[in-house]
């Protein structure tokens, strides 16, 4: 499948992402800016904030209560539509998915 993380500065950077893969780990092998991990996706850091595109909202669910909680200590300020990439798993139905990299 195909991700598109859209940064601050107007640039996008577009992927491939294997079925499995969580959007943390697709954006740090896709070198995206300010989604860093270092928690490695185990939800104690929030290292790895986005917003997801409103076309893709849906599609990607509600945080989790614990992703939720998290959420409250981003750097960037906290949107309806954010989320750890971390938790955002890659499957088929998620094909052309739009994720935006705040600014920290």
């Amino acid at each position: 499948m195909k991700v598109t993380w859209r940064l601050a500065d107007g640039r996008e950077i577009t992927g491939e992402v294997a079925n499995g893969l969580n959007m943390m780990e697709a954006a740090v092998a896709n070198n995206v800016p300010h989604v860093i991990g270092e928690c490695g996706g185990n939800l104690s850091c929030a290292t790895c904030h986005v917003y997801v595109d409103d076309a893709w909202r849906e599609a990607t669910g509600e945080a989790g209560d614990f992703e939720d909680d998290m959420l409250d200590v981003t750097e960037a300020e906290r949107l309806p539509q954010s989320r750890l990439s971390c938790q955002i798993t890659a499957s088929p139905e998620l094909d052309g998915l739009v994720l935006i990299v705040p600014e920290p």
